[in-house]
């Protein structure tokens, strides 16, 4: 169930055709509304929004021959809440008579590629048009020749109608939506300060201001929803099992007041939930203001250090709230950043919209070297992780999820969107996640960590956000897999740094140059102290979501051939990045209206 006001957006199907009557246009009504309905199939049996709802398509009542026929699609269009344009024909077209000119609807156009019609050449005097208007819009054409009458859809156009539908969709989820800000910067952290008009400009996105003070009140005037505050309590306590306290004896806690914890940090949960997104329960206790919420898709929580130098730190919040299941069972998680990250957040939300799945957030902690590892352990490192590992980890945002406990139907680990989470999973998860107290020396407010290692090698993209002064946002990814060290390795290591927080040993994919020379090379040049990791081999379709939002991207280990961007980059010049940054800045942002 959406919990975010609005409604879903749709997918907007526009069948073009050759307008001449008197044999022409009659002989294409069949096969170009039969594109049509091809393309509305592939895309509802194969996408689904974060929050479970198939993905809707919207086919025009008439094919496209002319402006007429294109105003009243815009019309319905409207009407409908389509936010995402594909337009398909099999042949030529009136180009500037039929085109959609809405600047706000990403757009893509897939000509088929026959020999009878001359669709490719509709789909290149379209492209051409768009590019002219200063609309770009995605080209797709399929690499084999197709006859008239196959109504099939090759792989290949397969892979970009559904890489091009998720990414405008994620565009279209963001539009309107908030950013909920819980007090501000964390430690001097940049990417804490959050930027308001990027936000507003880039991604269509409000930023929302609550004082982290507004969750003491809410838990001192018992603002929350008691019922479910006792169900919480009681399944934290059966299911959130303490671990090692690695205080020293003079100051650890007694058992009395680390109860007294859990019951607050299960309350501060319950808040920022209802802060994100609302609670009816709260204006049937006389809280309306309170039960609205701030229609947030994505949010943060500063903490450190003002609130967690005399309250217990949000990381079973944050955790909890990223994760696909709570104590009401299993459900969308939510995009929460620890030290309130907002670019982070955002990257995290990036991978979320894309894939349905739970992100996580790590600290680019370390780069261990094979030698540095054999010297500190005496082992070698094997299998992928030969060449090298880096150790993410932190204290809070990190999803369950992580644990890698779900399982495939053949019984392998790895993370699956909500709907596809069996109660089995998820006691999984909770059975293999401990809840070390806080280290004082970091928290003296005290609180909970839960601390795992992810299991397995999953297949992972991590991305992250940054903002460069004279540039704007620039966008870097890369994938690899997790890796699971030899518990003997694995222990020592970990327990170097802070035991109490999840890990998970990444290996990202090197090339030999550049970048992505060697695994050294990649924590190098990673721009930031966070990472927001998806699970999933995920940076093609980052890549076009970046290009729609006009952002560019500076770094990726993407294969050339699976970079799909809007058709006017080409006209930015041959080398695929340094065209990014020209067209990216040539266009400005989707909302900004600064051209």
């Amino acid at each position: 169930m959406n919990r975010l006001i609005g409604r879903l957006p749709k997918v907007g199907i526009r069948p073009v055709i050759d307008g001449r009557e008197a044999g022409v246009r009659e002989s294409l009504e069949d096969q170009t509304m039969d594109m049509a309905k091809a393309a509305a199939k592939l895309i509802e049996g194969n996408l689904r929004f974060p929050s479970g709802e198939k993905v809707e398509c919207v086919i025009a009542d008439t094919t496209i021959g002319g402006v007429a026929d294109a105003a009243a699609c815009a019309d319905k269009f409207k009407r409908e809440g389509v936010e995402v344009s594909l337009t398909v024909t099999p042949c030529w077209c009136y180009g500037t008579e039929v085109m959609d000119t809405d600047p706000l609807l990403p757009k893509a156009v897939w000509g088929f590629n026959g020999t009878e019609r001359p669709g490719a050449v509709y789909l290149a005097a379209a492209l051409a048009g768009y590019s002219q208007k200063g609309l770009p819009a995605f080209g797709i054409y399929g690499k084999e020749v197709q006859d008239a009458g196959d109504m099939s859809i090759p792989e290949d156009v397969q892979e970009k109608l559904l890489r091009f539908t998720k990414a405008a969709l994620a565009v279209a989820q963001m539009k309107g939506k908030s950013y909920l800000s819980i007090g501000y910067s964390s430690m001097g952290i940049a990417g804490s300060m959050v930027d308001v008009n990027f936000l507003q400009d880039y991604l269509g996105v409000r930023a929302e201001f609550v004082e982290s003070v507004e969750i003491l009140r809410r838990i001192d005037e018992g603002i929350y929803d008691k019922e479910e505050y006792e169900k919480a309590l009681v399944w934290t306590r059966e299911n959130c099992k303490e671990g090692k306290d690695y205080n020293s004896l003079e100051t650890q806690k007694s058992a009395e007041v680390k109860d007294i914890e859990w019951e607050k940090v299960v309350k501060m949960t319950l808040i920022c939930k209802d802060l994100m997104n609302g609670n009816p329960k709260l204006k049937e206790m006389g809280f309306g203001e309170e039960s609205k919420g701030r229609n947030a898709i994505m949010g943060g929580f500063q903490g450190q250090r003002q609130w967690t130098d005399y309250q217990p730190n949000a990381d079973f919040t944050e955790s909890i709230l990223n994760s696909s299941f709570d104590w009401n069972g299993i459900r969308q998680a939510y995009t929460f950043a620890t030290e309130n990250d907002c670019l982070n957040a955002i990257s995290m939300l990036f991978g979320h919209l894309l894939t349905g799945k739970a992100q996580l957030f790590s600290d680019v902690r370390t780069y261990w070297s094979p030698e540095s590892v054999e010297r500190v352990t005496g082992k070698k490192l094997t299998g992928i992780a030969e060449n090298g590992i880096i150790h993410l980890i932190n204290s809070g945002s990190t999803t369950l999820d992580a644990t890698a406990q779900q399982e495939d139907e053949d019984g392998n680990p790895t993370m699956k969107p909500f709907w596809d989470i069996t109660e089995s999973d998820v006691q999984r998860c909770l059975d293999n996640t401990k809840w070390p107290t806080a280290i004082g020396e970091y928290f003296r407010g005290g609180g909970f960590s839960s601390q795992f290692k992810t299991r397995g090698e999953l297949p992972m993209t991590m991305c992250r956000l940054n903002l460069v002064k004279g540039i704007g946002p620039v966008l870097q990814i890369v994938e690899g897999w997790s890796v699971e060290l030899p518990e003997d390795i694995h222990t020592i290591l970990d327990e170097r740094t802070n035991p109490t927080w999840p890990t998970t040993w990444f290996v990202p994919r090197t090339t030999g140059t550049g970048f992505f020379k060697d695994v050294y090379s990649v924590m190098a040049k990673w721009g930031a102290n966070h990472g927001a990791i998806s699970h999933g081999h995920i940076g093609a379709d980052l890549i076009s979501l970046a290009s729609l939002l006009r952002i560019p991207v500076n770094m990726h280990n993407v294969a050339d051939d699976k970079v799909f961007r809007p058709s006017a980059w080409s006209a930015f010049g041959e080398n695929l990045e340094s065209a990014d940054y020209r067209a990216c800045k040539n266009y400005g942002p989707l909302y900004g209206f600064n051209n």
